[in-house]
Parts: structure tokens; sequence; C-alpha cells
């Protein structure tokens, strides 16, 4: 009868084992299936994200809105301009790639000067292509370091317009993109290159005074050794930066 009662025993307690057992893998499937649907419910949200417009995902603020010295990339506020961001390749007098990527970065203020610039420009059948927007202070040393000329570039210890985003090197391309002959190439250091240098086609001097015209009237100064610079004048007295940008 004893082994009669153990043998029962064992039974019962395999029965209750294997009842623990099943509850449990029953226990870890429910678990499985919240999970994924709590990854289901996180991806949702993650493609809901990814349909938001481009503006609006980048958080871009409206230009009116940001104080004059917030810096802004420009493109994320006009399509219209054209760019060839030397610096960010070694066709430069430095002879070397001292950006990572070619972005036109400059003051709100500097930005809205810009746009009305071009407005104007792209009435008469032209836009505005950029060589070199703001520049870090220290890209300005190096510069230095080469050309320690303050005739052509500015001393670091003061600093340059460009380090203060106030600064842009320009020219003009008609509206399809071809670029409008200025007598020099973009940095050429050399009387050729001063607005007073008048030995020049009339073309040239066409091209150079339509620039020059147009950039004054919006608030631009020009500097006297170089047909592409162009100063904006609001931003002379703000304080030099050093920052670089994130490229994609």
């Amino acid at each position: 009868m004893w082994n009669l009662n153990k043998v029962c025993s064992v039974f019962v307690l395999l029965i209750i084992l294997s009842a623990c057992k099943e509850a449990s893998k029953q226990s870890e499937v429910i678990s499985k299936k919240d999970t994924l649907a709590i990854a289901s419910d996180v991806e949702n949200v993650i493609v809901d994200t990814l349909q938001i417009p481009s503006a609006e995902k980048k958080q871009i603020p409206p230009l009116a809105s940001l104080p004059d010295t917030t810096f802004v990339r420009l493109a994320d506020y006009s399509n219209d301009f054209v760019y060839e961001m030397k610096y960010a390749t070694d066709d430069n007098f430095l002879k070397a790639q001292v950006y990572d990527c070619g972005e036109c970065y400059v003051r709100a203020v500097t930005a809205k000067g810009l746009i009305k610039a071009n407005t104007a420009f792209m009435e008469k059948g032209y836009r505005i292509k950029f060589f070199d927007c703001y520049r870090p202070h220290d890209v300005q040393k190096k510069m230095w370091k080469i050309v320690p000329n303050p005739t052509y570039v500015a001393n670091p210890a003061k600093g340059s317009i460009h380090n203060k985003g106030g600064a842009v090197d320009i020219t003009l391309t008609t509206l399809d993109g071809t670029e409008l002959d200025m007598g020099t190439a973009f940095d050429f250091f050399g009387r050729k290159a001063r607005h007073a240098y008048t030995d020049l086609p009339q073309e040239v001097l066409d091209n150079r005074k339509l620039l020059k015209t147009t950039m004054e009237s919006f608030g631009f100064g020009a500097i006297t050794s170089e047909w592409w610079h162009y100063n904006y004048k609001p931003t002379l007295n703000y304080k030099v930066a050093n920052f670089t940008w994130d490229c994609d």
C-alpha cells in the first residue's frame, strides 16, 4: 500500500510540474506578443515622423522670426542661389581642402540682405553664385600663414568679416548657370582684381559694375582689392566665430 501511495504522489507531482512548465511557456508567448506590439507601435511613430515635410522635420524656423545674429544655412531659406564653395575643394590659393563639405552659413540678417539682392538680380536675368561665406576663425589663421598680407587676407588677430558671418565671396551667373566674365579668377591676388583697374574689356567692366552697384544698393560694401568680396555693413561689429558645420 505504501508503494502504491508513493507512486501516486510521484504521478501527481509530475502532473503539477508539467502544468507549471506549460503555464511558463504560455506566459513567455504572451510576453513576446506584448514586446512585438510595443515594437510595432514605435515603428509606426518613426514612420509618421519621416512623413513630416522636410522643413518641419528639420525644425527650420521662419527667417523673419530669428534674431539678426543667428547663424543660418542659406540654402534652407532659398533655392535661387548657385554654389561653388572653393574651400571645400583644393581649387583655391591654399591648394588644400579646408572645409569638410561645401555649405554657406551667414548671420540671419545677412541672409535677408542676400535674398533681397538676389531677387533684384533675378529680375535682370542673373543669380548670385557663392565661392565662400562664413569662415571659421581657425581657417583664417591658415590663410594668414600662407598670405600674411592684409590687402588680401584679414589678419586673424582682428578677424575677418567672413568669421563674423557678414562677408561673402560671390560672382554672377545667368539664370541657366553660365558664369559672367569678371576678368580674373576668384582669389586672384593682383591689381587686375581691383575695382579701380580699368584696363579690361568693356563687358568685364559692365559685369563688375552690375555686381557692385546692385550689392551696394542692398547694404553690402565692396573692398578695393577684390571684385568678389562683399561685407554686409550691419554685421561689421559682430563677434568672430569659430564653429564648424555638420556634413551629411
